[in-house]
């Protein structure tokens, strides 16, 4: 994908095709820069300010298919240096005593040359660059800090506009258009917090899979790490109060040996987790993407990177209705086709990880202890998980690009 030359305020406004997203965030403003790029007219719109929209104190976990959204849309070499990548990701299940590795040779051939599994990014570097971009071009207008209801846009909507919602899994728009939406709560709450560690190998990735719920243990730079901790939500709740030393205390009785909990470096925040899904990633002229119209559990990081693959999922068909390969009423119909292997595929897999590993059920324990002996044994099975984690279900029979 090449980026269109930008077009003054005139020529935006007499653009034939209108996107109008509701939602600031990393899939929201990503999604409205690749489409400034191709040349469309764009209105993105959130109720937070800039402020507000950086100050989100997160990491995110890049796999390859949102590298290679990010250097198409050119902003990989900007972001590079803001990256820490990990070259081996260590899976343990506690319960079973059993531990498995993944390596960079494990990753499919298209994917080894970058020399990472995947990168860990933190929110407010990305924010700024997305925001900096986004102002520089003269083909989004930027509504911040706009307490105009989201809701509006629907009414508004013109002919020949598509309506974006990108406003999260509590999506308003989604719930004006009355979309059709799946939820099922997990039983577990997700505990976030950036800490530093010692003991820790700095270029490795953790899961750690537990009987209360999963944690990852993710790398970001010297001896500072991303927690994502999921255990029962009360639970991750009286955590996130507790002091600093009793919330240290409890995380050093899970790590693996030899690693240490030594300082938090933010507040702990808590949050509840579910399972959510709209069948119909459309209605009308509304378009649901990231998590409007999806959520899975955090194991593997797959969060963002799905919601990513949504974004380039749609400027691949977006791109395709420019060239006139694809008629403009078709392309609400096609997104949510093109998507629907990929989101039943991660949301299924996440969910069956959790079923599985999560328990205290002794009749498992047996073939959790054969699943991380195939792990260590057969490298395609590394490769073949390894390649749904990085690339998405959807694409593991796919070329990839080089």
């Amino acid at each position: 994908m090449t980026a269109a030359p930008q077009l003054r305020d005139s020529a935006v406004t007499a653009c034939k095709h209108r996107f109008h997203i509701v939602g600031a965030g990393p899939t929201g403003a990503l999604l409205a820069l690749g489409l400034a790029q191709q040349g469309f007219s764009v209105v993105l719109q959130d109720r937070l300010s800039a402020e507000l929209l950086l100050a989100r104190s997160r990491a995110y976990a890049i796999t390859h298919s949102s590298r290679r959204l990010l250097h198409d849309l050119g902003l990989w070499d900007a972001l590079r240096g803001e990256m820490e990548p990990f070259r081996s990701l260590r899976l343990d299940d506690c319960s079973a005593l059993s531990t498995a590795w993944f390596h960079v040779r494990d990753l499919r051939p298209a994917n080894r040359a970058s020399e990472a599994i995947g990168w860990i990014l933190d929110h407010r570097p990305l924010m700024s660059l997305l925001l900096e971009r986004l102002k520089a071009s003269d083909q989004v207008l930027l509504q911040l800090d706009n307490a105009t209801p989201a809701v509006e846009a629907l009414s508004n909507s013109r002919s020949r506009q598509w309506i974006i919602a990108a406003d999260g899994p509590r999506s308003m728009l989604r719930r004006r258009a009355e979309v059709p939406y799946w939820s099922h709560a997990y039983n577990q709450g997700c505990l976030t917090v950036k800490m530093r560690l010692t003991g820790a190998d700095q270029h490795c990735a953790y899961e750690l899979f537990r009987s209360e719920g999963p944690m990852a243990v993710l790398p970001l730079g010297q001896d500072r790490y991303q927690l994502v901790w999921s255990a029962p939500l009360q639970r991750c709740r009286d955590r996130a109060a507790s002091s600093p030393s009793e919330l240290l205390s409890a995380l050093n009785t899970l790590l693996p040996d030899g690693v240490n909990g030594v300082e938090l470096l933010d507040e702990p925040g808590a949050f509840p987790l579910e399972l959510s899904l709209a069948p119909r990633l459309h209605r009308g002229s509304l378009l649901l993407v990231g998590e409007a119209g999806h959520r899975c559990h955090p194991v593997g990081g797959q969060g963002l990177n799905l919601c990513w693959r949504d974004v380039s999922g749609l400027l691949n068909l977006t791109a395709a209705m420019q060239r006139g390969e694809i008629a403009y009423p078709s392309l609400a119909r096609r997104y949510s086709r093109c998507r629907r292997i990929d989101l039943l595929g991660v949301l299924l897999s996440t969910d069956l990880l959790i079923r599985f590993f999560s328990n205290h059920n002794p009749l498992l324990m047996p073939f959790r202890r054969l699943s991380l002996f195939m792990l260590k044994r057969f490298n395609w099975i590394r490769r073949l998980s390894l390649s749904a984690m990085s690339d998405g279900p959807g694409n593991l029979l796919k070329p990839l690009p080089k």
